[in-house]
Formats: C-alpha cells, structure tokens, sequence
C-alpha cells in the first residue's frame, strides 16, 4: 500500500505526472488477448466458456473435411486429410481407424450416406471414392482437377462441386451424371442443398452466391467483394448466411482467375507472408507483389466477412475480419463461425461476433453440429474437437502486450465484475522493455487474488502484460466485465528538436498583425537585464499561426521541442560571448512561446553562442523536473556598417575599396547626379566578402556621385564621392553619410 500512495502523492502534478490507466473494458480490447478455456459475450464480458473437449488428435499434417457418420446411439465422424489422402473414422470414444487412402494426396470433401457409405473427394485429379461395407471403387470422374463439396440433393442425386473449370455434376442414383451448373467462375468451392430440389452454390473467383433451381434457374444472391465464397449455412427463417473471403490461408489458389487456368496449389506447406498456413496454400508472384490463395495481389480490404442474405434478397454485412480466415459457418440455435490463423469459434449473438473459444491449432476449417454444440475440425494440427455440456472448470485470459509509452512504474490491478460463490480470480503480471515478450523480461509475478492488488513487485518497465486465471464454482463462472491497471511514467527530459536564430532584423508576429492600425513597439526593458523584447500583438501565443516583419536591430530565436511524456514545457534563454568566459547569462526565463524576439543592439558587436533549456516543471513537483538544452550555431551580432578605405579616379572610372569588420557585403549600388541606382561593377564580380573593390562608371563632369552599401546584418551607408568628379586621379579621405535602413 505504501508504493499505492507513493504513485498518488507523484500525481500530484499535472499531464503525464498522472497516473495514468490501462483499462480492458470492452469486446474489443477482450479479443485482442489470449483464451484458454474462456469465452467473451456481446457485453464485453469475460467468463468461463463451454466445455469443449479435444476427441481426437490425427498424425495427419491436415484435415480438411468432416462428416458426420452414426457410431450406435453416439455420433462419430469421418474426415478427410492430407497429404497421403486417407478417409478416416473417428468412433465417439476418440478412436481413430483408416477406411480406405485415395489415389491422390488431398480429400477436401467428405459425405455418408445413410446407409453409412462413406463417399470421399479426392484433389488433384480429382475423383469421387464410394466406400462401403469395406470395399472401395470409383464412383465418379469428373474430368476436373478439384473437387471441393459433396452433397445429396433432396431427390436423393449426388451433388459435387468442382474446380478448375467450376462446373458443378449431379450423379444419379444409377450412375448417370450430368452438368447440373457451368460457372462462370474457375471453382464452385460450396454448395448447400434446400428444399424442393434446389442448391445454394459458393463460388470462387468472383465470390458468387447463386441459388439454382431443380430445372437449372439460376439467381444471384450476392455478389462479394472478396473473390471467395467458402461456406453457407441456412437459417431458421430461410435466410442464408455465407462466408466471403481473400485470404492467403485459402484452399484455393485464385492468383488467375481463368477458367482454364491450374490451381496451383501443391499439397505441400507452403509460406505465405511470413506465416506457414495449411497444405494446399500456395504463393506466387504477380508484377512484383507477392500473392496467396485467394488473396490478389494489392488487395487492402478485410480478409473476411459474414453476410446475411434475407428471403426478400436483401444483403448485410453482419461481420467483418481483418486478419482472420473465415473457413465454416454453422447455423445450430443461432450462427457459428469458425476462423484461422488463431483457430477461433465464434458466435453471432445480439449484433455481435462473440468469443466462445479459442483452440491450440491454428486453423478451424470445417463444422458440424453436435448434440451439444459444434464440433471442430482443425487443422495445423489436425484434431476433432466437441462441445460436450456445461463450463469449462477452469479458464485463462493473457491481455495483450500493454505499452506505457516509456519506462513506468506500476501501481495497483483493480476489476469489476462477478465472483459467485466458491469461484475465484487470479491475477499474475510480467513486464519488460521489449515490445515483445523474451528472456529480458521479468518472470510472471506471483499469483494474488482480491478485487485490488498492490504490483509493488512487478519490474518497472516499458510494457506490461498481465493474465487471469478463472474458476468455477458451485456451478456459475466469475466473470470479469472491466480490468483497469495503473501506471506512472518515469520521467525523460525534454527534446530541443531545433533551435535556429532567424537573420538579422527578422521577427515574428501573429498572422492577424496589421501595422497600419496596431503599435507595434518594444515593450518596457526587462527590469531584471538589459534586453528589450517586443510586445505581443494578439494571438501571438504558442502554436498560433505567424508571419515575419522585420525591425532594425532586433534578432529572433525560433525553437522546436517535445517531451516524451507529453509534459508542459516552459523555456529559458541565455548566452555568451564566444571568445568571452564560459559563463552563460540570462536573456529571459519561465518562457511558454517557442520563439523570442529581443533588441539586440545592447550587444556590442562579436561572435555569440545562444542556450535554450526546455524544462518541464510545470508538469512536475518539485525535484522531479527534468530539462533538455540545445546551443544554435555561432551567431554573429554586428551594428557596424561598411567602411571606406579608400578611392581614386581611373580615366572614366573611380575605383573604391570598401571593407567590413564583422559581416560580408550583400549590395553595393551608386548613384550619378541624383539618378537611379546601378549595381556597382565588383572586380571579382560577386559582392561576397568583407573585402570588394568597387568600379563605378563616372562620367567628367558629374557633380553628385553616392555609393551606398549593405552588408548581410543590413547596415546600411552612403558614401559621398563627388570630390572625385572632375579632380584629377589621386587618393582621398571620403566623406561619409549613414543612414539605417531594412534589407531590400
């Protein structure tokens, strides 16, 4: 408790000084954890989930098919895998027999009929395997590469989906087969038989769902932005759920879409995006750009969506998955969905896409209905999960990595939520300075329980992941509807990004500044120093859009800082001579403006150095402010102008010799008898240096002639030369007149 009240004494300040919070309060930030054993509801409500128990586990790579099959009084089930194209059975007990091995390497489609044969679609080369009574032939050759779906349609034919030509067969009950459908799209990947002999058909290629009638109608249903259809599911009311996805993790390889195109799916694991998906994904690479399965090249939008189609024709999209491959639905007391690359069960309830589990294998990729609730295929690795009755007895939740955007110590775990009796909540936490978890992080901490709990013996550290552990009790699960963790970040010196001197005589004002109805004088000197600073028009504050004047004079330092925990920030200026003591004095102070514009003529003429110091006391008690300095560049400050050293009269010409102690010269123009000025003529050609030697055109004769020059800290004189007009050449002293003016 003593660390607790340190924090809140800390807090005192304002901003980043706070304790601040990570709080997981909503579906959202749930499902961006980890599950183990527990579920998250419509509300954002974490508890323990159904029980779902693993029935099996296959030596198979891959399962990709699942078929319910009678086992006594008891479901058992067939599955197809990959990549020796064994048909297995899979007794409710959890034994696991081989029936028969197809020819080829992939079985995607697997049916029994009710006299318990077990039919099997085999891919590549795709044939359709009848196995009953242990014997096994060839019930039917296609002529396609892909066989994707096999069903009975309510007449009792025999309905299988093919690729790469899509056409969809119908084999009767004596062998006859005929094209039922002739797709326009390279694979019929789903189908779903409805009443009165029709078929709901999934395409693949342009993501098509078609209702085709028993005399061949066809009508498009909906039409997806995803190129994949991969499952259907009827509803109560007769309205049709479909998944549509583009996903690398597809079965499918859509990288063509012509019909006469081979799928070039190889059986073989393939890497797609840096992830291993299942067998039969594949990547290929069109213009430069790595694509998979059914994911084209360059496509941004969601991996994957349910959509509702009502019987009036209408379309929703009920959910939308960024990074998930949506692999089965199933409608049992409302609907299912089953999702990889994290092998997820979901379910649709009360608008929302609801957590019910979460298994180890990486992919779910096919369902059926069980007497308790959905079983699961999986695949990578390939298992058969059911739902079996009640909760799980006992559940863990793994928050996401937590970023406190810098190095922070951690205060107190607090949650809302149910702890029904005998049930109980556990709460352990880690933390580290690597945005993944590794060997530098901490250990977890020990267990502790309570509705609040002291984190005086997590490390601090930049991220932070915490865990619940759930479990029942007397029947009922804790649920956990908010989890909030406090934080307060070690405090980081300010950054001076930039710090520049603007030229000589510019400064800055706000934008709305008119000289022509505001005064616009310099304010009363500093009654602490020597330096005058100007007044501030309206709006001149920090953040305020500006514009640049210029005043005689006067020098302006503009700046650029940030702090890392996003304190208030407030500045001090000062300076030094360059070849003076190494002592900084101050200009101004306790600044909020990132700029500052003061009378510079109080420094005699020299180089100079300027300091800016960006602290963040205003956001900090007391001995807990930190502070950043940045120096500009060397500065020079020059008052003096331009000198004469010397002219004289060369025939038509005088040639002048000018200098500057400080500054390099910028413009160097003359006048003859009060007419416009000329550019002087410099012998180098560039009036560059603190050194020129000027030539002016001067006609005989002539009885007013004036040389004006500018060096770069605009200073300004004018020279009288008329002396030299009608004289003969010699050397002479110049008479001198300056006046102050702004650069041209």
């Amino acid at each position: 408790m003593a660390a607790i009240l340190a924090l809140m004494t800390v807090a005192s300040g304002v901003m980043a000084s706070e304790v601040m919070t990570f709080r997981t309060a909503s579906v959202e930030s749930f499902l961006a954890g980890e599950h183990d054993g527990v579920s998250i509801d419509a509300a954002g409500t974490l508890s323990l989930g159904r029980r779902v128990e693993r029935l099996a586990e296959l030596e198979e790579p891959f399962l990709y098919s699942a078929a319910i099959y009678r086992d006594g009084d008891r479901d058992g089930f067939v599955v197809g895998t990959g990549n020796q194209g064994k048909v297995l059975r899979i007794a409710a007990d959890g034994t696991v027999t081989e029936l028969f091995r197809t020819a080829e390497p992939e079985v995607f489609a697997v049916w029994v009929d009710r006299d318990g044969a077990v039919l099997a679609g085999s891919s590549p080369q795709g044939k359709v395997y009848r196995f009953h009574d242990g014997k096994t032939e060839v019930l039917f050759e296609p002529g396609e590469r892909y066989i994707w779906a096999l069903a009975r349609d309510t007449g009792g034919g025999l309905l299988v989906a093919t690729g790469t030509e899509g056409k969809l067969f119908r084999v009767a009950a004596d062998g006859a087969s005929r094209v039922f459908y002739d797709a326009r799209d390279p694979h019929v990947r789903t189908l779903l038989p409805v009443a009165a002999g029709a078929v709901l058909v999934g395409t693949a290629g342009d993501g098509l769902v078609l209702r085709i009638e028993a005399d061949g109608a066809v009508r498009t249903l909906y039409d997806a932005a995803q190129p994949e259809i991969t499952s259907l599911a009827l509803g109560d009311a007769g309205e049709v759920y479909a998944a549509a996805l583009a996903s690398e993790a597809s079965f499918v390889d859509l990288t063509a879409t012509a019909k006469t195109t081979t799928s070039a799916t190889t059986g073989t694991p393939a890497t797609a995006n840096g992830k291993t998906d299942s067998g039969s994904v594949t990547v290929s690479v069109q213009d430069g750009t790595v694509a998979a399965g059914s994911r084209p090249a360059g496509h941004k939008g969601a991996r994957s969506e349910v959509v509702a189609i009502s019987m009036s024709g209408a379309a929703d999209v009920l959910w939308s998955f960024d990074k998930e491959t949506v692999f089965a639905l199933l409608y049992q007391q409302g609907l299912w969905v089953a999702t990889g690359m994290d092998g997820r069960l979901y379910r649709w309830r009360d608008g929302q896409m609801v957590l019910e589990k979460d298994v180890d294998e990486t992919q779910v990729v096919a369902m059926l209905g069980g007497k308790s609730g959905p079983v699961l295929a999986t695949t990578n690795s390939a298992a058969l999960y059911r739902t079996a009755t009640g909760l799980e007895p006992k559940g863990v939740y793994t928050s996401k990595v937590l970023d406190a955007g810098s190095v922070s110590r951690f205060g107190t775990l607090s949650w809302q939520g149910r702890d029904p009796s005998g049930s109980r909540v556990g709460f352990q936490l880690r933390s580290g300075l690597s945005a993944e978890p590794d060997a530098t992080w901490s250990e977890w901490s020990a267990g502790r329980e309570g509705r609040e709990v002291a984190l005086d013996d997590v490390r601090a550290g930049r991220y932070l992941q915490w865990r619940a552990e759930l479990t029942a009790g007397d029947q009922a699960s804790p649920e956990l509807v908010a989890v909030d963790i406090s934080y307060l970040q070690s405090n980081r010196e300010p950054r001076i990004k930039k710090v520049e001197v603007l030229a000589p005589g510019e400064v800055l004002v706000a934008a709305n500044f008119n000289p022509s109805n505001q005064a616009f004088e310099p304010a009363h000197p500093n009654r602490d120093g020597i330096f005058t600073t100007l007044g501030k028009p309206a709006e001149s504050g920090d953040g305020a859009r500006r514009k640049k004047l210029w005043k005689l004079g006067y020098r302006t330092l503009e700046w650029e800082a940030e702090d890392p925990n996003g304190d208030n920030l407030e500045y001090a200026l000062s300076f030094r001579r360059v070849d003076g003591p190494e002592r900084w004095l101050e200009i101004a102070k306790e600044l909020s403006d990132t700029q500052y514009g003061f009378d510079a003529t109080v420094l005699p003429d020299g180089l100079y150095r300027f300091r800016l110091v960006a602290s963040d006391q205003p956001s900090n008690p007391e001995g807990e402010a930190r502070t950043g300095e940045k120096l500009t560049e060397v500065v020079t400050i020059d008052h003096s102008p331009p000198t004469l050293v010397a002219a004289e009269r060369r025939g038509q010409q005088l040639e002048a010799r000018v200098s500057d102690t400080w500054s390099p010269l910028r413009e160097a123009v003359y006048s003859v008898d009060a007419k416009a000025w000329r550019p002087v003529e410099p012998v180098d050609g560039l009036v560059d240096g603190r050194t020129e030697t000027l030539r002016l055109a001067v006609p005989e004769g002539a009885t007013l002639v004036l040389l004006r020059l500018t060096d770069a800290a605009s200073n300004v004189t004018t020279f009288d030369l008329s002396a030299q007009a009608g004289a003969a050449p010699n050397r002479v002293q110049a008479t001198r007149a300056q006046e102050n003016r702004g650069p041209r």
